[in-house]
């Protein structure tokens, strides 16, 4: 009877391969990941890659999300405390109109609102992480500064005029700003400061009613104009939110697939390591045979 000579070198090869495999089976048993490296499945291995690409993506909008969210609610709620001081300093000035008030009585309304106007300076100049938030571009630089050379008193808007964008992972873009000479010094009758400035300086003065009457409907459309914008924020807010939420939710779909992907089937494994070690016991007892002789007497 012929004999392969090659027999004992493929029984090595044989059980090598079958060593190999249940080392791989066991692996994947133990850590519960079916594909470990490109050879093992390179369409699986792409596939993640994009996957892992995407949620890198999603991770990186989260962060950031998370930092301009806080800034967008700081600045919202400073534009609210604006709106409450300029309130304020609306039922000042027309209470002052009636003409009923003298002159020390109309000093100290002036008083009043300049501690109100410098309230909304203050608050004009809010910073958030070091970064003031209504100075457009230029946010190391304190965006608004009062001189008090001339009567009415003037304020200079130091900032620019540049808005921030965020574009979201499915391309939507968010206004994550609104410059101060947006909001504060629009100019006409919608400036915050002009109108304020001019208030307290008329009442300071002894200006007539209807001059400060003039000046408290200016400062009462600047603040029409104050609430419209921080409408801005509120809807920049609202979408950012949302768009939060639905990469939170896509990260946990693309979570979810890559673990469909490339999670191991336990129970085959199982099945698939249980045939690989009686394949290597039977091949085993073959070389044992054939170094024992027996083998070959059969044969």
């Amino acid at each position: 009877m012929r004999v392969d000579p090659f027999f004992v070198s493929n029984l090595a090869q044989s059980l090598d391969q079958t060593q190999a495999t249940q080392q791989q089976l066991s692996s994947e048993l133990s850590s519960g990941v079916r594909v470990t490296s490109l050879g093992q499945d390179p369409v699986a291995s792409g596939e993640d890659a994009l996957l892992l690409n995407q949620m890198q993506k999603d991770d990186s909008f989260t962060q950031t999300s998370s930092l301009v969210q806080g800034q967008l609610q700081v600045a919202d709620s400073a534009l609210g405390s604006v709106v409450n001081q300029l309130t304020q300093a609306i039922s000042l000035a027309t209470g002052a109109n009636g003409g009923t008030l003298n002159a020390s009585q109309l000093q100290a309304v002036s008083g009043q609102l300049s501690g109100i106007r410098d309230e909304v300076m203050s608050l004009a100049n809010t910073s958030y992480m070091g970064q003031y938030i209504f100075a457009g571009g230029q946010t190391s630089t304190t965006p608004f500064s009062l001189s008090s050379t001339s009567s009415p008193a003037t304020t200079t808007y130091n900032g620019d005029s540049n808005v921030n964008l965020l574009q979201t992972p499915n391309g939507q873009t968010i206004q994550l700003n609104v410059p101060g000479d947006q909001i504060f010094t629009a100019g006409g009758t919608n400036d915050v400061f002009a109108a304020l400035n001019q208030l307290v300086s008329d009442f300071a003065s002894g200006a007539s009613t209807q001059t400060t009457v003039t000046a408290t409907a200016a400062l009462n459309s600047a603040l029409n104009y104050v609430s419209q914008k921080r409408v801005t924020l509120d809807n920049s807010i609202s979408r950012l939110t949302a768009a939060t939420d639905a990469v939170s939710a896509e990260k946990l779909q693309l979570t979810s697939a890559q673990t469909n992907l490339m999670q191991a089937d336990l129970s085959q494994i199982s099945t698939q390591l249980s045939l690989a070690e009686t394949q290597q016991t039977a091949i085993e007892d073959v070389i044992s045979q054939i170094g024992s002789g027996s083998l070959f007497q059969k044969l």
